[in-house]
């Protein structure tokens, strides 16, 4: 059995030119953070940008999604048996993969109240990350730059993911982690 990768914060690949998500947090509290999908050696080929920004959110809206996302992929990284992440000052890195989740997260609350944040959380955590993983491709085939708020899929996730209440203190809706599904996709090379 082959040792598991090197990482880096979210389970991003430790060598340089991989495809990842950058998640750039500034040490002002009133500025905004940045996600940008970084696609590292294959940037800048057959028309293929080297970075591209998908979503600036409000502190505060931030601050209300950024521990669901930490606690949903570090339950998943450990069952990898890959080193675990936090948030950071400065930049943090995210697998491709789980990138693309948070960016579906990030675009559901990005105009959200903040009684709408939790309720947003709990639905996010309740969906397969293979459905996760489609609704990022829908949603940036028409709407996946930081300007592209309030059209198309964007707009369809914030009503799909805030509709409802906000869950009972204790209670999270959350699927169970699957360690077959995270193993296969997530630390295989790119071609």
């Amino acid at each position: 059995m082959s040792d598991p990768p090197a990482t880096v914060d979210f389970g991003a690949p430790e060598k340089f030119g991989s495809h990842v998500f950058r998640v750039e947090i500034p040490a002002a509290r009133n500025e905004s953070v940045v996600m940008v999908e970084d696609y590292g050696y294959r940037g800048h080929e057959a028309g293929v940008p080297r970075d591209e920004e998908r979503v600036v959110l409000e502190r505060r809206v931030w601050s209300g999604i950024a521990d669901i996302a930490r606690r949903e992929f570090n339950d998943r990284l450990k069952a990898a048996k890959v080193l675990t992440g936090r948030w950071h000052t400065g930049t943090n890195l995210v697998e491709r993969l789980l990138g693309k989740e948070l960016c579906v997260l990030a675009w559901a609350a990005e105009t959200a109240k903040d009684d709408q944040l939790p309720v947003i959380g709990s639905k996010w955590a309740a969906l397969r990350p293979e459905e996760r993983w489609w609704l990022f491709s829908m949603t940036v085939a028409e709407a996946g730059l930081p300007d592209d708020a309030q059209r198309g899929w964007r707009r369809a996730l914030f009503f799909a993911l805030s509709d409802g209440e906000k869950p009972a203190l204790g209670r999270r809706r959350r699927r169970p982690v699957e360690q077959d599904l995270f193993r296969l996709p997530l630390f295989k090379e790119t071609e």
